[in-house]
């Protein structure tokens, strides 16, 4: 990999609301910056927007790139749109990268969904991930391709990213549709990371000398759902969601994640909790990427 503290070319492939935030970035420290999308026309400038279906082909990838991410996000859960995305898709972005004779940093976004986990233990980058769900499984078939063909590459496996237009549990709460645990101290702990900080982490990680193959993303505080359910009805100035059927309620295991490897890397987040991003949302912090 090149010095990616000197200008050049950094391609962000899926060029949506992380990966525009990521791009802007990196466009700011004087890097050219192209991003893949299916409708190249929304990726605002400086960043050159460029029109490719990564699910179906093979990008085209500047000599000069220095920076890959791999930020596609896909359009449902179902699972068949979740390998194009994110296995086909993954796969076309390699071939790409093969075919420029380029050799970035290959940085890649995955999730925390991996890890299933239900008994509120602390998750990090050794607890070993076995999916769960049939969407993880995809998730990890897709992180697989990526050892297999660019084991230098760094996997940067994300908790709930929110932020400005992320934006469920607000709308949740406002629209009197949110239900706390059944039992009072009893809800799973949930993990969470404002867009903003996974964007600044993927251009931190571009720099870092010697990274490690895997991080996880995740702000300071692991925290029960109900705890952040009851801090935004406050803050709205909205009624205490009322106790209700634990089916109602969506469920992502039960887990702590720990941020510590980030950190060690001399990544801090900007929103350390759930408090201070969710307070920058509610005041209309930051921009909305198409």
């Amino acid at each position: 990999m090149t010095d990616t503290d000197q200008p050049g070319t950094v391609v962000i492939a899926g060029c949506g609301d992380l990966g525009t935030e990521t791009g802007l970035r990196f466009a700011a420290a004087g890097h050219r910056v192209v991003g893949l999308r299916r409708r190249g026309s929304l990726v605002p400038a400086p960043l050159k927007g460029r029109s490719s279906d990564l699910r179906h082909e093979v990008p085209s990838i500047p000599t000069d790139t220095g920076v890959v991410v791999v930020a596609t996000a896909a359009g449902s859960r179902d699972v068949d749109e979740y390998r194009a995305t994110y296995v086909d898709g993954l796969r076309n972005v390699l071939d790409g990268i093969d075919a420029s004779g380029a050799r970035p940093r290959l940085l890649v976004v995955s999730s925390t969904a991996v890890y299933d986990v239900d008994d509120g233990s602390v998750v990090d980058e050794d607890t070993p991930a076995r999916g769960g769900t049939p969407t993880a499984t995809v998730l990890l078939e897709a992180e697989r391709l990526l050892r297999e063909r660019a084991p230098e590459a760094v996997l940067l496996r994300l908790s709930g990213v929110y932020g400005p237009g992320r934006e469920r549990l607000v709308e949740q709460v406002r629209s009197g549709a949110a239900r706390l645990s059944p039992t009072p101290g009893a809800s799973a702990h949930t993990n969470r990371i404002h867009r903003d900080d996974a964007a600044a982490a993927l251009v931190h990680l571009a720099r870092v000398a010697d990274p490690e193959p895997l991080y996880l993303g995740t702000d300071d505080e692991p925290v029960r759902l109900d705890d952040v359910l009851t801090f935004l009805a406050d803050e709205l100035g909205a009624p205490v969601p009322p106790r209700g059927d634990a089916s109602a309620r969506r469920s992502g295991g039960d887990k702590r994640l720990s941020n510590a490897r980030l950190r060690a890397t001399g990544w801090a987040p900007r929103y350390p909790s759930f408090r201070d991003g969710y307070r920058a949302v509610l005041a209309g912090t930051g921009t909305r990427h198409p």
